[in-house]
Parts: C-alpha cells; sequence; structure tokens
C-alpha cells in the first residue's frame, strides 16, 4: 500500500476552501478556532503596543 493511500486512511481532516475558513461560525467549530486565534494575536499586540508607547514616553519625561 502507497504511503499517500495510508496517510489519507489515517488522517480524517476535510479539506476546505479559503471562503469557508473566512466564514463567521459560532459554536466549536474550525472557523470560530481560527477567529479566536487571529482576535488573541490583535489583542496581544495591541496591549503590547500599548505599553511601549507608556514606556517611551514616560523615559522622555525628565525626572523632578
Amino acid at each position: 500500500m502507497p504511503i499517500e493511500t495510508e496517510t489519507r486512511q489515517r488522517s480524517k481532516v476535510e479539506e476546505v476552501d479559503s471562503g469557508e475558513l473566512n466564514a463567521w461560525r459560532r459554536g466549536f467549530t474550525p472557523q470560530a478556532e481560527i477567529w479566536n486565534g487571529r482576535l488573541a494575536m490583535l489583542g496581544l499586540s495591541v496591549s503590547l503596543g500599548i505599553l511601549f508607547v507608556i514606556r517611551v514616553s514616560a523615559s522622555a519625561v525628565p525626572a523632578a
């Protein structure tokens, strides 16, 4: 039995087009997990950006 056939039989992964991955679906779906990850990275990036701006602006102020 070729390796490709063995791999296909063992993994039950459905191939989905890119439009379907970006769909906004509620519940425990792969689309919801993708959006959850995207929004988590966005929140992390925004919070790190805010912290960076605060640290830079605080270090620019001369000490009294």
